[in-house]
């Protein structure tokens, strides 16, 4: 074999030495990076609703999450130390090992500074609430060019204005500008979810808890906020913004209709 020849033979096979090495290199960091990220590997977040934080960590590492309380409400009706509120909600696909941040009820009431929400949309203002320790109540639409746009906010019938200090987790019913009073939305299905997570899934329609009507078996808020939606009105349905939604409460599973 000629020098050149051989020459040339070392270099094709450092070539080809340097791709496979580089192959290797890709393969094993998308390897690592999938098992970093649990990439493709999601669970469904469990619910914590009503739950302590002992028994959530508990519900949490069965279902292959992690928990952290962010913040605190007071809820005159509900036990202290349990979960309020957390978000993700309770249902939704998350990777595994995913840190679901909970909301507990505070054993004693504390008060926080009410928001400036005037010209917010209302999926801000709710935000906006909902970082402040408050829940976004009755929805009023009024006649006004600013549409979708905050123009009051009141509790328990009182306008409150921004500073104003009021109780953590109490329901801030805010008046909406709408321009177009023929605007609609769609009523969504809240069959099978809890009540805290059925408001939730009516107020990102716009909408709002009509007649809630309960079994007999729930005698306290704390039941209230276990059981289960099992009838409403027809999902899909073309309602106003605003309008009201009615629905019935159980703690009985084989009341919810089959799939």
């Amino acid at each position: 074999m000629k020098l050149k020849d051989l020459k040339d033979n070392i270099i094709v096979k450092n070539l080809v030495l340097a791709v496979a090495f580089c192959i290797l290199l890709i393969v094993g960091a998308a390897v690592t990076l999938r098992l970093v990220t649990k990439h493709g590997r999601t669970v469904i977040a469990p619910d914590f609703t009503n739950c302590t934080v002992a028994e959530a960590q508990a519900l949490a590492r069965e279902g292959k999450v992690a928990v952290k309380v962010v913040d605190s409400v007071f809820v005159r009706r509900l036990s202290g130390g349990v979960v309020y509120r957390q978000s993700p909600k309770a249902g939704a696909t998350v990777k595994e090992g995913r840190s679901i941040f909970l909301t507990i009820n505070s054993v004693v009431p504390r008060k926080v500074v009410m928001p400036n929400l005037f010209g917010y949309s209302v999926t801000e203002a709710r935000s906006e609430l909902q970082n402040r320790g408050l829940n976004m109540g009755y929805l009023n639409y009024v006649k006004d060019i600013a549409t979708n746009t905050v123009l009051e906010q009141r509790v328990d019938g009182v306008e409150v204005k921004a500073g104003d200090l009021v109780v953590s987790g109490s329901s801030v019913d805010l008046t909406v500008a709408v321009a177009n009073e023929d605007n609609r939305t769609e009523i969504p299905r809240i069959v099978g979810m809890k009540y805290v997570s059925a408001l939730d899934a009516l107020h990102d329609k716009f909408l709002n808890a009509g007649t809630v009507r309960f079994d007999p078996e729930i005698r306290s808020y704390a039941d209230s906020v276990n059981a289960v939606v099992y009838k409403q009105d027809a999902p899909g349905t073309a309602k106003a913004l605003g309008s009201r939604v009615s629905f019935s409460l159980t703690l009985d599973p084989g009341k919810l209709p089959a799939e």
